[in-house]
């Protein structure tokens, strides 16, 4: 018995490798050479290109094209239909598959549903897109983007919530957890009372 699902009309083909305890439901296809973690989930029409490589406990919903020069650390979760780019300047003529440029999105970052990530940038930890943003450049840590093209509106806790009250020492709270949040230099914050590589308790 496989120590993971793959749902009888998907197709994972031969040298992709699959971490236990991962689902992959309707309709997906998975490439060569894709490496997908632990604990996964792919819901239904998703698209993993060859060489991409995904970490534990990423959650992909319907609808996505995980494409060749993406890399999801653990955690990440893509919104239905969101897209990624692999070209800057894709023409039907001319073959651009040596110019794949590599997108980064970094442990526990939220995609939304429709955003797209403009090939070739980073997206912080925690980091959360909102949906139907159009993210073209590198995004903070634990920053909230709206809009097109996508701008920094605020911040956001690990457990997914706007951060809109500070303590007296300027910290922001998350209103679920309680945690700190603090700004440690101009656009970098920081948790206070967890380790940022941990997943949550």
């Amino acid at each position: 018995m496989s120590e993971y699902f793959v749902h009888p009309s998907s197709f994972v083909d031969e040298g992709a490798k699959i971490g236990a305890g991962t689902k992959i439901w309707h309709f997906c296809h998975v490439m060569r050479g894709a490496q997908i973690g632990e604990n996964c989930v792919l819901g239904q029409n998703v698209f993993v290109g060859r060489n991409v490589r995904i970490g534990n406990r990423v959650k992909i919903q319907n609808n996505v094209s995980v494409y060749e020069g993406v890399i999801l650390e653990d955690e990440v979760f893509c919104g239905p239909s969101m897209v990624f780019t692999n070209v800057i300047n894709p023409r039907s003529e001319i073959e651009r598959k040596s110019e794949f440029k590599t997108t980064l999105v970094k442990r526990g970052a939220t995609l939304g549903a429709n955003c797209t990530i403009v090939c070739g940038v980073t997206i912080g930890r925690y980091a959360f897109i909102g949906a139907g943003a159009v993210v073209t450049k590198d995004v903070p840590d634990y920053a909230l983007m709206v809009g097109v093209p996508a701008r920094q509106v605020g911040w956001m806790s690990r457990h997914g919530h706007r951060l809109t009250e500070q303590d007296e020492e300027g910290n922001w709270i998350c209103p679920e957890s309680g945690w700190r949040y603090r700004e440690i230099e101009p656009g970098v914050l920081r948790c206070m009372d967890w380790p940022e590589d941990e997943p949550l308790p």
